[in-house]
């Protein structure tokens, strides 16, 4: 039995992965993880403005720059695996068929841990129907009767990455990850996503508060970690442990 940590995001467009979790998989893939990016859509419709206010362009054109920007994003994450289902955006929509895809995935890969959404956003609903549909097909993995004679899924925990708007959303975050050795990879993988050149320092300050709040949580002034960068997340289920 192979004994590689692993870790699995599903990231609704093409961009989400970079801003929200881009130092949680380069900083995982910096410990020995594998990290896999599913991204189910490009963001084509959506999230292309600056694209579609080009002449002539088309929605070939589009999807082909968003995975450009995505791989080399990924690559600047040293991501290990990057893979795009191409379903559509606006509004994302999976038939059964493209849920057991994601379930082959999750089965393939075996995740210590997920990566998904808010639970809500009201100002992309493609954001919240992803991760109801990342816990759906979870819970599909752990089923002895789906495909049987495959690996089940055990139960990786699900971590909530911030949403754009985090007071509109009811995401709180309970989990504060430093990130700052590896926040030239972030910063590099942001800058790949030359459609969105407006949210590249947006995430910058987000990192930065939240390593406030790594610092006031690790122990403030009493000696907290001295991060400089930071993600949060929200985990979905409990968490097991024999000592407090």
């Amino acid at each position: 039995m192979s004994d590689q940590k692993t870790a699995l995001v599903i990231s609704a467009h093409a961009a989400d992965f970079v801003w929200r979790c881009g130092g949680a998989i380069a900083l995982h893939q910096k410990l020995g993880y594998e990290v896999t990016v599913a991204c189910l859509s490009f963001g084509e419709r959506g999230e292309s403005a600056k694209l579609w206010k080009q002449e002539g362009m088309t929605l070939d054109k589009v999807k082909a720059e968003r995975r450009r920007e995505a791989e080399n994003a990924a690559k600047a994450l040293d991501v290990h695996d990057i893979q795009f289902l191409d379903l559509g955006d606006y509004p994302l929509n999976l038939d059964n068929d493209a849920k057991f895809q994601l379930v082959d995935i999750i089965r393939k890969v075996q995740p210590n841990f997920m990566m998904s959404h808010s639970k809500y956003d009201p100002y992309n609903t493609d954001h919240m129907y992803t991760t109801e549909i990342a816990m759906e097909v979870r819970m599909i993995a752990q089923a002895w009767g789906h495909k049987p004679g495959e690996k089940v899924l055990g139960a990786p925990q699900l971590y909530l990455f911030e949403p754009h708007q985090t007071e509109q959303m009811g995401w709180i975050p309970n989990v504060f990850l430093d990130i700052t050795d590896v926040w030239d990879k972030k910063r590099a993988a942001i800058e790949c996503m030359e459609g969105q050149h407006h949210l590249w320092d947006y995430y910058t300050n987000v990192a930065q508060n939240r390593a406030n709040h790594f610092r006031r949580n690790s122990g403030g002034q009493a000696g907290g970690r001295a991060a400089k960068y930071a993600e949060g997340f929200q985990a979905v289920y409990p968490v097991c442990v024999d000592e407090l």
